[in-house]
């Protein structure tokens, strides 16, 4: 996976997304901005911001900043949080490089981005570093099966889901050993628990 190869997928299926992709991921995204919600931070920074759909959903009093690689995407974000008075700002920019200082959110969530980003370790190097110490880390994404039917097949269409810039054989252990924090919880968050919310203590 590379960003060139994300940023065309992306770009071309910006337009779909929703129709596609919004429904089926909407539970993960609201239960993790009504975890930022019940949280005390002030600001979150949202990673994988998409198309915005979870823009209206935070908090009016919040400050809220959303990245993404794709241009396209971000243009759709721009529309549905225009005159919304939590959205901050809408950038595009490289989740596993990121412009902002140490500890400048009180949150930060990766919707989404855990499963896409060529290098996984540096994604959670980047989400530590800006979070506030003791903020929340909370991520959203697909986690494959530990064992099982649906775990080896997991395991088959991995390599052609690497192609379209998706892996889909990421255990929940490989993603708490990378991440380098202890969860404080784990939940279920849609498609039958193929969704998963994780949360980290910044710590």
């Amino acid at each position: 996976m590379d960003h060139d190869l994300i940023r065309r997928l992306y770009g071309k299926g910006a337009r779909v997304y929703d129709a596609v992709f919004g429904p089926l991921l909407d539970r993960g995204r609201r239960m993790a901005v009504d975890a930022v919600n019940a949280s005390d931070a002030g600001s979150v920074l949202e990673v994988g911001v998409g198309t915005g759909r979870s823009l209206p959903h935070y908090r009016a009093d919040l400050d809220v900043t959303g990245i993404d690689l794709s241009p396209e995407m971000l243009a759709r974000a721009r529309a549905r949080g225009a005159g919304l008075p939590q959205v901050r700002a809408l950038l595009e920019m490289d989740a596993q490089n990121m412009s902002f200082p140490d500890a400048h959110f009180g949150a930060v969530v990766a919707m989404y981005v855990a499963t896409v980003v060529p290098d996984m370790a540096r994604l959670f190097d980047e989400l530590k570093r800006v979070c506030v110490p003791g903020g929340l880390v909370l991520v959203v994404n697909h986690i494959a099966a530990e064992a099982g039917v649906v775990a080896a097949f997991d395991r088959l269409v991995a390599p052609a889901t690497r192609a379209v810039a998706l892996r889909s054989d990421l255990r929940l252990s490989a993603l708490v050993a990378t991440a380098g924090l202890e969860p404080v919880g784990v939940d279920d968050a849609g498609i039958g628990g193929y969704i998963k919310l994780i949360r980290f203590r910044n710590d």
